[in-house]
């Protein structure tokens, strides 16, 4: 959904009268988990490889961070 929203979203918003609550929904999802949002450094125990993990946006309506709450459900 975040590539959708990245590809079209800007366009769309232009075009339709959205309310503020689906404009916010749409813009957390288009940032989570990039460096927009902020991060920090995961570093491997064994080799000492570090990664950047970045933050997530916690909407209740983003699928990358509801995708564990869906397994348990399911």
């Amino acid at each position: 959904m975040a590539d959708i929203f990245h590809e079209y979203g800007e366009h769309y918003r232009h075009k339709q009268a959205l309310p503020v609550s689906h404009l916010k929904v749409m813009r957390a999802v288009e940032r989570c988990r990039t460096a927009a949002l902020g991060g920090h450094m995961q570093q491997c125990d064994s080799c000492g490889y570090e990664r950047p993990a970045y933050n997530s946006c916690r909407n209740r309506h983003c699928p990358k961070c509801q995708s564990l709450a869906k397994v348990r459900w399911l």
